[in-house]
């Protein structure tokens, strides 16, 4: 099990490679791969802070995918596919348990593109 977590883990780091120069990685460690926004957010309660936009998390029993702008954006949320829906817990966080099938990994890339093309027209990034 330990080894398909840490396939998981790897395959949905990569999810946001092509990212990487609109957002900041906040932590990148062995258990943890967070991103945040490069501008200040336009939210008071964040008082000008970046606002978090996705992990990558490995726990004891899956590794998580949260997706922040699925919880600011209903209609993101409606597009999520039946395959990623079946992985849902929440309204922003995907379970798996073992490395992710090709499907759900193009699933999760258009998923990750909607979110950032939302948060590019609001200029959150």
């Amino acid at each position: 099990m330990a080894g398909d977590f840490e396939v998981a883990f790897s395959e949905l780091k990569r999810v946001f490679a092509g990212y990487l120069s609109r957002l900041a990685v906040k932590k990148d460690t062995a258990t943890e791969y967070s991103l945040n926004t490069r501008v200040p957010s336009p939210f008071p309660q964040h008082k000008g802070h970046p606002m978090w936009f996705a992990s990558v998390r490995k726990g004891k029993a899956y590794v998580s995918f949260h997706l922040m702008p699925l919880y600011m954006n209903p209609p993101l949320l409606r597009a999520v596919s039946p395959r990623l829906k079946k992985r849902m817990q929440g309204k922003t966080c995907f379970n798996l348990k073992a490395a992710p099938e090709p499907e759900l990994l193009e699933d999760l890339r258009q998923l990750v593109e909607a979110a950032m093309n939302d948060w590019t027209a609001k200029k959150y990034v």
